[in-house]
């Protein structure tokens, strides 16, 4: 830890990393291994959006029926208790009656997730928003996939810094304002 002082009162205290978060979510050394599991999430992402555009229940001339049905069974759950009750009073206010909008969120929001974390463009982004439709697609009571697909996009979140180093973050985010720097070696 080390104490930052400013008129003989500490004004901040900045807690430093241990050895295993630096090497994970701030050293390029394992940026190979979020490359990996950037596109593994990405492409389980940009296959099941794809797989929704086009789609006559997600955005074609039944857009939203695909959300309806997927609606319904989350509100049935609801009333066994696999689904809590709150969530079940959102998707049956707020979700059911904007069915065809929430599709076409949901079928390109999957898709722009996938690009994102497949070419490595605002990774900690991509993941969030992916990480926010697993949670809302174990929220409504449906498990599949998406509990491994939650941990590693909280995982690429947590190594946003470094997660997109062999991608477009390189060079965006130093853009942004986001700047890396060399460590300089010991001596």
């Amino acid at each position: 830890m080390v104490e930052v002082k400013q008129s003989g009162r500490v004004r901040e205290i900045i807690v430093e990393e241990n050895p295993l978060s630096r090497m994970l979510f701030v050293s390029t050394r394992l940026a190979w291994l979020w490359l990996i599991l950037r596109i593994y999430l990405g492409y389980s992402w940009i296959t099941s959006g794809l797989g929704k555009i086009g789609e006559d229940a997600w955005t074609g001339e039944n857009a939203g029926a695909a959300i309806q049905g997927f609606v319904g069974g989350a509100i049935t759950k609801a009333e066994t208790g696999d689904v809590s009750g709150w969530y079940a009073w959102f998707l049956e206010n707020v979700v059911l009656p904007n069915a065809a909008p929430f599709a076409y969120m949901v079928a390109f929001g999957e898709v722009l997730v996938g690009l994102g974390l497949i070419v490595g463009l605002l990774t900690g982004v991509a993941a969030f928003f992916g990480a926010l439709m697993n949670i809302s697609f174990l929220l409504a009571g449906t498990v599949s996939s998406n509990p491994i697909m939650f941990i590693i996009a909280i995982l690429i979140i947590m190594a946003w810094k470094v997660a997109g180093w062999y991608g477009l973050d390189r060079w965006a985010l130093p853009y942004l304002g986001t700047p890396w720097r060399y460590a300089r070696k010991k001596p």
